[in-house]
């Protein structure tokens, strides 16, 4: 058995192959190293060991019949792609190594370089187009921390900076959301300064030399890339470790990518204040981009609202998901933009079909940047830029269509003309390609038929050439046979031999003396003659002369399509945009989204206000109608307390609102008949929770971190949702917890609140604090049960109906009854203390502290102007020690 680790490659049989092997092999050490062999990629040693058993292909050895086995896998060159995106998706890094120059008669040993090395966060998702693949860098200053994400499959590139006490909550958050699959750090610190091996999100973690990271050093590397004398343009002034961590990216992919990296054209600084926050916690609550339970990814957000035509489309529809706009003059833009496109149902139709079928422009520049690109890579880039003048007539037709008899507030589109100015249709270019390129593509450069002919006359001379001198071959074998009577005569091709007359051993003796031994076989011999030499360098000429030349044309129109980086990018984005604002217009026409107004006083009135997922996918599963209701939150009235029963719909109730802040401030419209709300800044939800064994956190422990972070962190202009804050532990301890909660919201926090709860007491609070608000999610009882009315009306619940929803749940008939019967006796035992209380209703307090009459009495009775000093003193020791005594 060959196990990882046991094979020794100084073992092996020193042929130049295989120190050739070793030599590029150690010169890539932590990397599978695919060396390509003729059609396939070889790996030998541990290599293909590790390789064999990841991608389940067979294993099999070179040189076993000297006895010297070398463990050797490998996988065809045209497949290789498959192959690799299985390697990076478990997280390996693989080199690949190709040959530099053509094979031939003669050629021994050819040369072999290390092209690019492929990593978990250089590398291009293969089977997810729609998603961006970062490759962040992590760079940790004395009180700073500096943050760069580059996503090199579409040359997206972002960097921000941290600083102060909660620095590091503040990049956990942002790591989390990004999700990024590599982080590179200095290999001299740990990733977080509490969590050491902990990768966020299963990414992969790569330790640097720590001088990448020094700012110096990234700040020359970033003036060199972008071929500038500072780096003010980019926001990076003063940001010195968000500099050092860009820096390191940009070094990172030179060095594993062996290019300039043309299509990373453009840096951007952000704040995460930019844009509306949200933290993991509500973007996993929510169900933005992913499913609360595995298998289900049609429930999210995204999968509902995605009607878009191209994978740009799908990358920016999910960042305005994770990062909606707070600037009011982008939103109100993209609103009007969205508005002109939805009333101009001819217009939309128009764009969605131009933009349907539109190829990935920013990865398909990325693979010729990388000199990854195939013929039929840059043939669609060309295909997608002949779309863009009809792409931009048609959003100039869209941004102004005609006026209609009363003009709507709004109206404006002006971010559609903005697009359609910025796009860039590269007619030298796309007409180049398309007269360069032969059609239909191949996939692969080097047979011979990638380049048009007409382009080059050398080219279509030896094209010629090639295909006479095969054909003179053929005539050739049959004059011989026709000469020597020798019938199974034939003319053979062989790679480092050339081409030759074989000729079977039986037939030996009719063998002409103008025949010159070239090889002896076991069953026969092969031969050359001077005429053979002759057309054997013509052909072998032509056919190596013809790869090359067809490489060099080639290579030049990827490096022209690099050239272009800028343009290509700018309508890639264009395009993106177009696509998104279109879905949303596709969106608010079909299924009656309204727009959205913003209230200057922080005003959020939803009117018969819809869950946009749970009404296209059904209540639950069922095919339940879903019922609309109203949202009313302003600064009188900024808590609204929730008393439902369960399974009433109030975590809809909650999400929905939520979802039509966000959604407005995407630029969307939202699932409502009208809407006026806030401006927000963040949205926090602890909406359900699940424990954390493995790091000691119990289910209860992790409700109360995620409500400390946001009592922590949010303001005035925040958006709240709380559901059963408090149910972890004792009925006690929770009622506690959620009163003090609620009054910190109410009295200290001030932002806007939906706070679901089965604690009836603090329905309370509606009668002491002036901002809370009480509302319930109706039931109908009857005979045979509980009916969920789904409606929310103002007052309180009076119930939970758990019982009823545990049958509802299928418990055994004998269980639901003798709840019922627990219940009673409970429901009982309360009725009896509560008639032992006094008539007079307690202060707030005495909920939970209760005070002895006497003493209540005495508070009463005093006038605290007329105490002195020491009388009040006096007063406040002997009460404490009455209260210490009973």
């Amino acid at each position: 058995m060959l196990i990882p680790g046991d094979i020794v490659m100084s073992a092996a049989p020193q042929t130049p192959l295989m120190r050739q092997y070793q030599s590029i092999k150690q010169a890539n050490p932590g990397a599978l190293l695919f060396f390509r062999l003729g059609d396939f990629y070889e790996l030998f040693f541990d290599d293909a060991v590790t390789a064999a058993r990841e991608l389940q292909i067979t294993l099999t050895a070179r040189n076993k019949e000297k006895g010297q086995p070398i463990p050797m896998c490998g996988v065809p060159y045209h497949a290789a792609e498959n192959y690799l995106a299985r390697l990076i998706q478990k997280g390996y890094r693989v080199a690949i190594c190709d040959q530099m120059e053509v094979p031939g008669p003669g050629k021994a040993l050819v040369r072999r370089e290390v092209t690019r090395v492929i990593t978990p966060g250089t590398a291009e998702p293969a089977q997810a187009p729609g998603e961006n693949n970062y490759l962040a860098a992590l760079a940790r200053g004395p009180g700073h921390i500096g943050l760069a994400l580059l996503d090199l499959s579409t040359g997206e590139f972002r960097a921000t900076e941290f600083s102060g006490a909660d620095a590091e909550l503040r990049l956990a958050e942002e790591l989390e959301q990004w999700r990024p699959r590599e982080i590179l750090h200095a290999s001299s610190m740990p990733l977080f300064e509490d969590q050491p091996q902990r990768p966020p999100a299963g990414a992969v973690l790569t330790p640097l030399d720590a001088w990448i990271f020094e700012p110096d050093f990234a700040r020359r590397e970033l003036e060199s890339h972008f071929g500038v004398l500072a780096l003010e343009g980019y926001g990076l002034a003063g940001k010195p470790w968000a500099a050092a961590a860009a820096g390191a990216l940009v070094h990172y992919s030179k060095e594993t990518q062996r290019s300039q990296i043309e299509h990373v054209d453009r840096l951007g600084y952000y704040e995460r204040g930019d844009a509306l926050i949200l933290d993991a916690v509500t973007a996993r609550n929510l169900e933005l981009v992913e499913p609360l339970l595995p298998g289900g990814d049609d429930v999210t957000l995204r999968a509902v609202l995605d009607q878009t035509h191209t994978a740009m489309g799908q990358r920016l529809l999910r960042q305005w998901l994770l990062r909606p706009a707070r600037d009011l003059a982008v939103i109100e833009a993209r609103l009007d933009a969205v508005q002109a496109l939805r009333d101009g149902w001819a217009a939309r139709a128009g764009l969605r079909a131009t933009l349907d079928g539109m190829q990935d422009l920013e990865r398909l520049l990325a693979r010729a940047s990388l000199r990854s690109a195939s013929p039929r890579d840059l043939a669609a880039l060309g295909q997608t830029l002949a779309r863009i003048p009809e792409l931009r007539r048609r959003l100039l037709e869209a941004a102004a269509p005609p006026a209609p008899a009363v003009p709507e507030p709004h109206a404006s589109a002006g971010l559609l003309a903005g697009i359609a100015g910025r796009l860039d249709d590269l007619a030298p270019l796309r007409e180049r390609i398309a007269a360069t390129l032969a059609e239909p593509a191949p996939v692969t450069l080097g047979d011979g038929r990638a380049i048009r002919a007409g382009i080059s006359p050398e080219l279509d001379e030896l094209r010629t050439l090639s295909h006479d001198a095969k054909s003179v071959i053929a005539q050739l074998e049959s004059r011989e046979r026709a000469r020597t009577g020798i019938a199974s005569l034939k003319v053979r091709f062989n790679n480092v031999f050339g081409y030759s007359i074989e000729v079977t051993k039986p037939n030996l003796a009719l063998v002409p003396d103008d025949y010159q031994r070239k090889q002896t076989l076991v069953g026969a011999e092969r031969f050359t003659t001077p005429e053979l030499k002759q057309y054997e360098e013509k052909i072998l000429g032509a056919e190596e002369k013809i790869s090359a030349l067809e490489q060099r044309i080639f290579a030049e129109l990827r490096a022209a399509v690099a050239l272009a980086a800028a343009s290509i990018r700018q309508n890639a984005q264009a395009a993106a945009e177009t696509d998104v604002l279109a879905c949303f217009a596709e969106l608010a026409a079909t299924r009656q989204y309204c727009r959205p107004r913003f209230s200057p006083e922080g005003r959020l009135e939803l009117r018969n206000g819809r869950h946009p997922v749970v009404e296209q996918l059904g209540f639950h599963g069922s095919s339940e109608r879903f019922v609309a209701n109203d949202v009313s939150l302003d600064a009188a009235h900024r808590v609204v307390l929730i008393t439902a029963p369960n399974m009433g719909g109030k975590s809809t109730y909650l999400r929905q609102t939520a979802l039509a802040v966000l959604m407005a401030q995407m630029g969307s419209f939202v699932a409502a008949e009208s809407a006026l709300l806030p401006l927000v800044d963040r949205i926090f939800t602890r909406i359900g929770a699940g424990d954390n064994l493995a790091r000691g956190r119990s289910t209860f422990m992790v409700e109360m971190a995620e409500t400390a972070a946001i009592l922590h962190g949010a303001t005035r202009d925040s958006l709240i949702l709380l559901d059963e804050i408090g149910r972890g532990t004792s009925t006690y301890d929770g009622l506690a917890l959620a009163w003090a909660v609620l009054e910190h919201l109410h009295d200290t926090t001030g932002a806007k609140t939906l706070f679901a709860t089965h604690y009836h007491e603090l329905t309370e609070l509606a009668r002491h604090l002036p901002g809370v608000v009480n509302v319930q999610v109706m039931v109908k009882e009857t005979p045979a049960g509980i009916v969920f009315l789904r409606q929310v009306r103002p007052g309180e619940a009076s119930r939970s109906y758990g019982i009823e929803v545990a049958r509802l749940a299928g418990l055994p008939a004998e269980v639901i009854a003798r709840a019922r019967v627990v219940l009673r006796q409970h429901e009982s035992a309360e009725r009896r203390a509560s008639r032992q209380l006094e008539p007079e209703p307690p202060p707030q307090m005495a909920l939970f502290t209760p005070l002895s009459q006497g003493i209540l009495d005495r508070l009463r009775a005093l006038d605290p102007e007329r105490l002195t000093p020491l009388e009040a003193l006096n007063l406040l020791a002997a009460l404490k020690r009455e209260l210490e005594e009973e």
